[in-house]
């Protein structure tokens, strides 16, 4: 028996269930499919992953329900950030407090996040759910997509959505490709305890042959995110505590003093990903199937986020006037308005990320020479505090 829809969506990550509980509740039917099981999803295993969130990204999520259903042991300030390069005392700093906020952000675990994603979109009664399998097959058809699932089942949707990460099977199986760059680096990520108080500041240090960032959480508790070749990671995560624990402050130079792991060591690839259609007749990306940004703006889950709300943005004045989820229009104007949101961004990450993690003499002097020209240009940093608050 074949199942009809007036949504599908590929993807139970935040980006799908945030879209899925944003369409809920206005005449649409919708189904949600997952590799994972949903026990997997309501109780999700930790990840190592602390996501910045801006206030935006905040009311956003207090609009679907997620905020209120976050424990205060898991909400952490993120006030104010610094940007260090190589071993000079010297850092670019970002004060919330100088565009009138009481910090620039927050800081929650992915972990955290996807488990209250699903517990909104569990409520959602026109949700069906297709947990534990894939979409194997996509046929284009002129009133619906056609969708095959691995377990032999079969859908068709009004609108299909891709929201299945940045190595998106569903974006393949449409036929639109995507500009990717391997960094050839790999992040290792762990929960640290360390001597010195971290005064509610978020680090992104640029040194060489590796680049350190440091997510404050409670206490003299942060989050640490050391980029490597993979080769070196691979040697980090075999490394014994002791070992480890002294590396990593040697690494931080002893600012912090003496440093202790918490949990456990995670380590995944670094690949920027920019689709090169955001939408297209009955289909649409979000999340980062769309746009897969570079860890270091912070901004990747903010964009995922925001593409979800977008999108519904765009195609519910639409279907309250009655015409069809997959009309090419709403779609269209949804790819115009997320890729001018984003691309600035994502090209000046591309170039950011290039030039401080450049270790030759020439660019280390570049980059030092750049930092202590922003850090006198107020205008700019102040531009950049009020960007990354997103308050307004």
């Amino acid at each position: 028996m074949q199942v009809h829809v007036d949504v599908a969506i590929v993807g139970a990550g935040p980006a799908g269930l945030s879209l899925a509980r944003s369409l809920s509740g206005h005449g649409l039917s919708i189904a949600l499919i997952e590799r994972q099981s949903r026990e997997t999803l309501a109780d999700p295993p930790e990840d190592g992953r602390e996501i910045a969130l801006t206030h935006a990204s905040q009311r956003i999520m207090a609009r679907l329900g997620h905020w209120q259903h976050l424990r205060g042991d898991e909400i952490f300030m993120l006030r104010d950030a610094k940007v260090l390069n190589g071993h000079s005392p010297f850092a670019l700093r970002f004060e919330a407090a100088s565009v009138g906020a009481a910090q620039l952000g927050f800081l929650v675990s992915n972990q955290s996040i996807r488990r209250v994603a699903y517990a909104a979109a569990a409520q959602c009664t026109d949700v069906q759910w297709f947990d534990q399998t894939a979409l194997s097959g996509v046929h284009t058809g002129p009133e619906t997509m056609d969708l095959h699932l691995s377990d032999g089942r079969a859908l068709q949707a009004r609108l299909l959505v891709a929201a299945d990460s940045r190595f998106s099977e569903t974006r393949r199986l449409l036929g639109v490709g995507a500009t990717m760059r391997d960094f050839g680096r790999t992040m290792l990520l762990c929960r640290m305890e360390h001597d010195e108080p971290h005064h509610d500041t978020a680090w992104e240090w640029f040194g060489v042959g590796q680049t350190l960032a440091l997510l404050p959480l409670a206490g003299k508790r942060s989050s640490v995110v050391l980029t490597l070749p993979q080769r070196l990671a691979a040697d980090m995560l075999r490394m014994g505590e002791t070992d480890f624990n002294r590396d990593i402050a040697r690494r931080f130079e002893g600012r912090l003093g003496a440093m202790r792991q918490l949990g456990t060591r995670h380590t995944y690839p670094l690949v920027g990903v920019y689709s090169t259609r955001l939408a297209g007749p009955r289909w649409a990306l979000v999340g980062d199937a769309a746009v897969g940004m570079h860890p270091v703006t912070a901004h990747g889950f903010n964009f995922g986020l925001q593409s979800a709300e977008r999108l519904s943005q765009h195609l519910l004045p639409a279907v309250q006037r009655g015409e069809d989820p997959g009309t090419l229009d709403p779609l269209q104007r949804y790819a115009r308005v997320h890729r001018l949101a984003t691309r600035p961004l994502y090209c000046a990450t591309e170039l950011i990320a290039g030039l401080y993690t450049d270790d030759r003499a020439p660019a280390r002097l570049l980059r030092e020479a750049g930092l202590r020209l922003a850090q006198g240009a107020l205008p700019l940093r102040r531009a950049v505090e009020r960007y990354l608050t997103q308050a307004a």
